[in-house]
């Protein structure tokens, strides 16, 4: 609440307050809380010079909205984790307990709501307790001077502003009882106090009363009790001797002299305190971590964070984004599922050990919306490169996680599916796909009616059946020798421009837009195929994957939604065929031994024994299983030989990514909706 202006005229008001200033300087020798300017500085100083300094310095101090933590929550609220450069959460002064605010009032200035900017009398008293002492020992700043003081502080923006908020002189310290002589006029003593209790310095960590009493207390500020309260209101002179998960004795210390001074002053029985004072601390210390690596969804957390960084409403680069994010105080809501992210970690934990020469991934995103349910991999997130740890997300796009990706291998081999559909070509159009087949790559169709550049001769060679097939059977059995005749018919251009569409980052034509780009050459994420192969999912509607839902401020205010923006890339009919087709892989095809209780699709993958996968999906939730041979860098090897879970594996996406796309999904199974795909049309 904000006092109304002074009636009084300009010239009455800088005598009254210039008249204090000079008194306190001419008997004392000080002009504010250091009690340090020495007698012969100030009595040099006359009153017309003092007069002109003050005329000279800025009427108010323009307060700058102070840092606060954000949040980032699940989609019922749940805390995922806390993102802050100061942990502070800004709190009114009704949400602080009235005991909280006696405690600060008694030991820092005990006649708050009774003197101006400047309390003589607390001044008066604490030069001559220092003289005694031969020593600082107790303070004369009143709160609105202290809050000045940590205000200026915080609002430096470089080293020498800080050294100058904190410097030991006249200039400072007149310029320090300006402001607050402002601050007093303008606004009212609980609106100073409140700002005082959220700015202040608590120890460890914790900035602003409700940060405070969080960390030591495991508790809201105005569930605060008096000796809560009195421990508190200790540590602001100095939270680093008194912090009392470092230093229990000085703070117990300290919080009694704030007991003796409470029941001095009467705020309550000496009985109390006494009693009070032979208690214990009572601390429930509580020690919130900062950032993703703590979390227990850390690598969606950093997705959602990389992800918000290229938000230009955020600001204007990057670094300002983020920065905005750390001290915004803001809440945002993902789109994760911690029932779904539980059973993927699971998942991918027994399947691939930290240490393998093996990533494991999965990446979980919902049809007709992009909203990513979880992002799972088996190295954890950290520095430890022993223990297996690593700051690159595998699971995630370039350039939200660092990682090149892995080839996609024959789940590509859908894009040439689709794009033949898309043509008119029937599934069930026979071609022979005989296992020494041999194809020119010169004959080749690329974009513009161009050929592929090229007079080699390519044989692929099948790793499962040969002969005449369609592409029911050339898909369940992931026909080499089928798909290369098939992407002769369709062309290279249309199945890349649909893969691009349906959200595979693809960005180089020359080692991608190639005719074995049906085998799956190019590297991709899980993020990405699981986003594609949801566009099937959706019957054609392309959503593009999405961790967050929407921000609001501290204050509840909607900054933004985040809404899906999807397009219908492919028509009904061809992802209704498509789905069909994928029905069969899992209901005939490889991955029979995989059912889930709900109806499911999905295609296996396996790139050169580099990296299998496993891409799969039911009416509402797509999720893609990946396995890639990568050493301690992230760069890709072959996994033929390497112990991969303890043992050494078949390297096949249906008996080793199937597996473990199985084990989190049939966790997952009972909490999706009972839906089923739309059967197609095309009559053979």
């Amino acid at each position: 609440m904000t006092r109304p202006a002074s009636t009084r005229p300009r010239p009455f008001r800088i005598l009254s307050h210039l008249g204090v200033m000079v008194a306190v300087a001419a008997v004392m020798g000080v002009i504010v809380a250091g009690l340090a300017i020495p007698f012969a500085g100030v009595l040099g100083i006359g009153a017309r010079n003092v007069a002109q300094s003050v005329e000279e310095l800025p009427e108010e101090l323009e307060t700058q909205r102070l840092p606060e933590r954000s949040r980032i929550v699940d989609g019922a609220g749940n805390t995922i984790a806390n993102i802050f450069e100061e942990n502070r959460q800004i709190v009114s002064l009704r949400d602080v307990s009235p005991m909280m605010r006696k405690a600060i009032v008694s030991i820092e200035d005990y006649r708050f709501y009774q003197h101006g900017a400047l309390d003589l009398r607390g001044t008066l008293r604490a030069l001559v307790t220092n003289q005694a002492s031969d020593g600082v020992v107790q303070g004369g700043s009143s709160i609105t001077q202290q809050m000045v003081k940590l205000t200026l502080v915080q609002q430096a923006d470089t080293p020498e502003e800080r050294a100058a908020a904190v410097d030991d002189t006249y200039a400072r310290k007149l310029r320090e009882l300006r402001y607050a002589i402002a601050f007093e006029e303008n606004h009212s003593k609980d609106w100073i106090l409140e700002r005082y209790l959220n700015i202040a310095y608590f120890g460890d960590g914790a900035y602003g009363i409700e940060a405070a009493s969080e960390t030591y207390f495991d508790k809201s500020a105005k569930d605060l009790n008096v000796k809560e309260s009195a421990l508190l209101a200790g540590l602001v002179r100095n939270p680093t001797g008194y912090d009392p998960t470092n230093s229990p004795e000085r703070a117990q210390q300290r919080r009694n002299v704030v007991l003796n001074r409470m029941a001095e002053l009467g705020v309550i029985p000496q009985p109390k305190a006494n009693r009070l004072k032979r208690a214990d601390l009572g601390l429930s210390p509580t020690n919130l971590q900062n950032g993703c690596v703590s979390s227990r969804a850390a690598f969606f957390c950093d997705y959602v964070l990389k992800y918000l960084q290229e938000d230009p409403s955020l600001g204007e680069t990057p670094e300002e984004r983020m920065e905005f994010i750390q001290t915004a105080g803001l809440t945002i809501r993902t789109t994760i599922d911690q029932r779904f992210q539980a059973a993927a970690d699971e998942a991918v934990q027994a399947t691939v050990f930290p240490t393998d020469q093996a990533i494991g991934a999965l990446a979980m995103v919902e049809p007709g919306t992009g909203r990513v349910r979880a992002v799972a991999q088996s190295r954890p997130m950290g520095s430890d490169q022993e223990a297996g740890q690593t700051y690159l997300n595998y699971v995630v796009p370039e350039r939200y996680g660092d990682s090149n990706g892995f080839q996609g291998g024959s789940t590509f081999k859908l894009f040439v599916t689709a794009a033949a559909l898309n043509q008119g070509i029937s599934p069930y159009t026979s071609i022979n796909s005989p296992d020494d087949a041999a194809f020119d790559l010169g004959s080749y169709e690329v974009c513009d009616g161009e050929f592929y550049q090229s007079s080699e001769v390519y044989a692929p060679g099948n790793s499962t059946e040969s002969g005449v097939m369609n592409m029911y059977t050339g898909t369940q059995l992931s026909v080499n020798t089928y798909y290369m005749a098939l992407e002769q018919q369709t062309g290279i251009c249309e199945p890349y421009e649909l893969a691009q569409q349906m959200g595979v980052e693809l960005d180089n034509p020359e080692r991608e837009l190639v005719p074995t780009f049906t085998l799956g050459v190019a590297d991709v994420s899980p993020m990405e195929m699981a986003e594609a192969y949801a566009t099937f999912a959706a019957r054609g509607v392309h959503c593009p994957a999405r961790p967050v839902n929407d921000i609001t401020d501290a204050a509840g205010t909607m900054l933004k939604e985040y809404d899906s923006d999807c397009t219908q890339v492919l028509p009904e009919s061809t992802a209704d065929q498509i789905n069909d087709i994928l029905r069969g892989v899992m209901e005939s095809g490889f991955g029979s031994g995989l059912q889930i209780g709900q109806p499911s699709a999905g295609k296996t993958g396996t790139a050169q024994g580099n990296a299998v996968w496993f891409n799969a999906y039911t009416p509402n939730l797509a999720t893609a299983a990946m396995i890639a041979g990568a050493n301690e860098f992230g760069s890709p090897i072959n996994m033929a030989g390497v112990p991969i879970g303890g043992a050494y594996r078949n390297v096949s996406g249906s008996g080793f990514a199937g597996p473990m796309w199985y084990d989190a999904m049939i966790d997952i199974a009972p909490f999706l909706d009972d839906e089923d795909f739309v059967r197609p049309t095309t009559a053979e």
